[in-house]
């Protein structure tokens, strides 16, 4: 981390003792390494959750398990099963990481986005642990979402900015049947502490609705189609049959 600045705040947040569940923002594939430095700092090491598969043999699955990271058996039969190492090591005490979101944010403007997964909120549900919404910025813009090597920026440094808000109450929900639901809102709940954290770091205002990469799909689908059928027709995309009427007509 010497290539960056570091601004750690909200670390009083983090609970000096028992397990614990923090919901982080993912807005760069460096992003992991500076929310693992802020955790380190606070006495509290994360672990992390990856797929299975990774921990069954060559360097890789030696470095998983030498490290402590935790296995998500998505194979599992029943969907609290594939969690069930995450849960083990909340209830021995320890710090669980999770990324909501699932993969590094899609939003243009680099908000947290919608559709999260719903493994977090199964968890809390589960062990009833504090959850802590966890925000950052800056790793983004040294190396941006999906960017390539040339647009890759480390100087001037950047300031790695990493910020815990207070736990998240979720006890309206503890006693409630797990459905689709009911994770659906928990984790929408857990998302809205997460961007109302980032908002105060990058001192702005946090879009009334979260950017769904789903929805964005759809639109550009649909423009692409609209835009073949234009050119078949041999008119502009989006224009109305009563606006080309009128174009012939001053022709």
């Amino acid at each position: 981390m010497v290539l960056f600045k570091r601004d750690w705040r909200g670390m009083e947040h983090i609970p000096a003792e028992r397990g614990f569940i923090t919901v982080v923002n993912h807005n760069s594939h460096l992003d992991p390494l500076s929310y693992a430095h802020y955790q380190f700092n606070t006495g509290r090491v994360p672990r992390f959750l990856a797929k299975n598969a990774l921990f069954k043999g060559g360097i890789v699955g030696t470095v998983m398990r030498g490290t402590g990271q935790i296995p998500v058996y998505r194979e599992s039969a029943d969907a609290v099963g594939a969690f069930r190492a995450a849960v083990e090591a909340i209830e021995k005490g320890e710090c669980v990481a999770f990324y909501p979101e699932g993969t590094i944010t899609r939003d243009p403007a680099m908000w947290p986005m919608a559709g999260g997964k719903s493994g977090a909120a199964r968890v809390a549900l589960l062990t009833r642990a504090p959850v802590i919404p966890v925000a950052q910025w800056g790793a983004n813009l040294a190396v941006p979402p999906y960017a390539k090597f040339k647009q890759l920026s480390f100087f001037p440094r950047k300031t790695l900015t990493v910020q815990a808000g207070p736990p998240i109450d979720l006890s309206a929900y503890y006693d409630r049947e797990p459905t689709a639901e009911v994770l659906r809102e928990v984790t929408d709940v857990m998302m809205d502490a997460v961007t109302a954290q980032l908002a105060g770091i990058r001192g702005e205002e946090a879009p009334a609705e979260r950017y769904d990469p789903r929805k964005a799909a759809r639109k550009r689908a649909e423009s692409k189609r609209a835009e073949k059928r234009a050119a078949r027709e041999g008119k502009p995309a989006g224009l109305h049959p009563g606006d080309q009427h009128k174009e012939e007509k001053n022709a």
